[in-house]
């Protein structure tokens, strides 16, 4: 017989360094506490579980408001709020995380870290409810604990205009990376626009709307998903991976289907491979209050939805991010080809990243695919020498793709001395928006570099026109007045008139200073040793720039630098070029 009940959603807290996550879940867990809800909330290892009595308790008047009828028995949110915690919380195919809160600083709109975070949740697919926290430092701002919807009926109209326009600027932010979005009380369909919850953390403001909201919306959206098999094995996601006195190596584990006991046998991921284990023991935080000297106390079972510490040998190479199972034979083939999916190793020409969770890995690596850039090989750990040495040979192929991208992890001492003696790029940060930024950036330089470098060498095409009146010298060199009619004339570049070729331009000067390049519109005086004024040209005369048979491949792959006169302009002058050569 199948027992199927409906499990607590896990939502996760993210947003920018400063922006109030860690104070929005203090508020959250204080709040409750608050409540005095018999079990209202437990710590559990790694997050913290709301019951439901509790938020009906704290929301009923807007239960009500929004016709919300609540029947999930709770919410877990994840203790460590963050990017890394959040892309740890993975399965196959996407993100154990339910809901996540976005927490923005009301003032400061997105910032680098909440862009950072908006990608994570676009490519894992996690729906969020966003935190507009700090509306207390509004000037003018009247402190009102509780309700948010309460506290902007207390507020002056000055303050909640300056609120409205915040919260339409940050509309607009979210609008420009593919989000529609509106105040939560101005929301008419919930499938299509996503909620802003004004919020003050440091005060507890918004916490009913945000925590009613959370359990609604998932609840309404997520029914599938929230169904859980009691009494079958455990399925669940390795959070982190610490050491523990008297205990060894342990993980921290969210369960999200189904239980496990003292004396299972589960299978993991390691950093060589898959990882049988039977379980010593299960540990919870001691409730606040319960007498003991541990910090931990042990349980036989635990079931979905929970966070769990669990003790058993072997444990020293387990994988942050990993899944965790039930020990069977598929479980084990499973997870074996999870790793192989993402730790990769093969002949794409591309570069190689390493991370030090297999979550914050696979993360990076959906963002690189979705640039369209192949890796060649990911792994966990610290960047080797022998890195650096296959990157040296995949930049020789394309120096763009033979790089290393370093995410929250080190780089060995010989693998930096080796990257700078073979000028192999190292990419290392700690956001994934910094990284990515940064290889874009130095790649929009290189290839600037190499364009300008290119463009130096290559004959530009130019026409330009010999004013009358303006003749300086008649030879050796002549010395002309023209007018640059289009394109870009340099020095050291022949001229040709009805395609043969009558000079060189030696020298070009500009209200009498010397200049190497003149543009279209200007009106210069040039230097063309070889012409003699009234035998080779004459005033008013068209003279071409004079492009060399092998450079017009070259402009070509760099057509997109022209204008449609300039592009006219080439053409006229290989045809010309051509006729010449065939009379």
């Amino acid at each position: 017989m199948i027992f199927m009940t409906m499990r607590k959603p896990i939502i996760t807290v993210l947003g920018h360094v400063d922006a109030g996550k860690t104070r929005l879940l203090d508020a959250i867990r204080g709040t409750t506490v608050a409540e005095k809800e018999a079990g209202g909330i437990t710590q559990h290892i790694g997050a913290t579980e709301v019951q439901i009595q509790v938020i009906k308790n704290l929301s009923r008047g807007l239960l009500e408001k929004y016709k919300f009828d609540l029947m999930i028995p709770g919410l877990l949110f994840i203790d460590t709020p963050g990017h890394e915690a959040f892309t740890n919380l993975r399965r196959r195919g996407g993100s154990i995380a339910d809901l996540a809160v976005l927490v923005v600083d009301v003032h400061k709109g997105l910032q680098e870290q909440t862009i950072e975070a908006i990608e994570i949740l676009k490519s894992y697919k996690c729906p969020f409810i966003v935190a507009a926290n700090k509306v207390d430092t509004i000037r003018g701002w009247i402190t009102e604990k509780g309700s948010i919807t309460d506290a902007l009926e207390k507020q002056n109209r000055e303050t909640l205009e300056f609120l409205d326009t915040k919260i339409y600027e940050l509309v607009g932010q979210l609008h420009s990376k593919g989000f529609n979005s509106e105040r939560f009380d101005r929301i008419k369909d919930f499938t299509k626009e996503i909620p802003i919850i004004p919020t003050a953390a440091k005060h507890g403001v918004g916490i009913p709307e945000l925590l009613m909201f959370l359990a609604a919306l998932s609840q309404k959206y997520l029914e599938k998903k929230l169904e859980v098999h009691t009494e079958e094995g455990c399925k669940g996601t390795v959070l982190e991976v610490r050491e523990e006195k008297g205990l060894g190596k342990t993980i921290d584990v969210i369960v999200y289907d189904g239980k496990i006991s003292v004396g299972d046998e589960i299978i993991l991921g390691g950093k060589n491979g898959t990882i049988r284990a039977k379980v010593r023991a299960l540990l919870e935080p001691r409730p606040f209050g319960e007498k003991g000297n541990d910090k931990f106390r042990s349980v036989q079972e635990v079931k979905a939805t929970a966070g769990v510490k669990i003790a058993a040998p072997g444990l020293d190479d387990a994988l942050s991010g990993s899944p965790v199972r039930e020990y069977s034979e598929k479980a084990e083939k499973e997870i074996s080809e999870e790793i192989h999916r993402i730790k990769i190793d093969s002949d794409s020409i591309g570069p190689i990243v390493r991370s030090n969770t297999l979550g914050s890995l696979e993360a990076m690596i959906k963002l690189l695919q979705d640039r369209g850039i192949k890796v060649m090989k990911a792994d966990v750990g610290e960047i080797p020498r022998k890195d650096v040495l296959e990157m040296e040979s995949v930049a020789q192929k394309d120096r763009f793709k033979g790089v290393i991208f370093a995410f929250h992890t080190t780089v060995s001492e010989a693998a930096e001395t080796e990257a700078r003696k073979r000028n192999v790029k190292i990419f290392q940060n700690d956001v994934i928006y910094r990284i990515l930024e940064d290889y874009e950036n130095w790649v929009k330089s290189e290839k600037d570099a190499e364009k300008k470098k290119k463009l130096s060498f290559i004959v530009m095409p130019a026409k330009i026109k010999v004013l009358r009146g303006f003749v300086f010298r008649h030879s050796n060199p002549a010395i002309v007045g023209v007018r640059i009619e289009i394109g870009k004339l340099r020095k050291e570049v022949e001229v040709m008139k009805k395609g043969k070729v009558v000079g060189k331009i030696i020298g070009i000067q500009s209200e009498g200073k010397a200049i190497e390049e003149a543009k279209a519109g200007m009106e210069v005086a040039v230097s063309i040793s070889g012409a003699a004024v009234g035998k080779d040209i004459s005033e008013n005369d068209e003279l071409y720039t004079y492009i060399p048979k092998k450079h017009f491949a070259e402009l070509e792959s760099i057509s997109g630098e022209f204008s449609s006169d300039e592009l006219e302009l080439i053409e006229e002058i290989r045809n010309m070029e051509q006729e010449k050569a065939e009379a």
